[in-house]
């Protein structure tokens, strides 16, 4: 299977949800209201969803540290929420870099900005878990 399509299922039903919500709520509240609402939009949908679930993070096999992860989806895509007016490259790292640290290999960056935005990212390496 092509790394590119892994979750596609997933992460498709997971941006309908974000529309849902950010044409429902529009732009202007806090990150935790967007995260209370796409977590009760997601459960809705019959989905597995964990807010603020604490990640481990791991250097080669050591545990260096723990970050919460916003939204985790069927233990399976993490989704980073933002309320910023765009994505940044910062935004973008930050993700990558909790797929570099987790067996999780697909995360979504999802900002409820002034416009909608959506960024997905996968990241795969031999130290995950197959």
């Amino acid at each position: 299977m092509n790394e590119d399509y892994k979750h596609t299922d997933l992460t498709g039903e997971i941006i309908n949800r974000f529309y849902k919500v950010y044409n429902t709520l529009g732009y202007g509240f806090l990150e935790k209201v967007y995260e209370k609402a796409l977590k009760y939009e997601l459960e809705k949908f019959g989905l597995l969803v964990e807010r603020q679930k604490p990640i481990n993070v791991f250097y080669e096999t050591e545990l260096v540290g723990e970050y919460f992860a916003d939204l985790l989806v069927e233990n399976q895509v993490i989704i980073e929420l933002k309320a910023a007016e765009t994505i940044c490259e910062k935004h973008k790292n930050q993700l990558v870099n909790y797929l570099k640290a987790t067996e999780i290999e697909v995360g979504l960056l999802l900002n409820f900005g002034k416009k909608p935005e959506i960024k997905r990212k996968i990241f795969s390496n031999k130290n995950k878990e197959k």
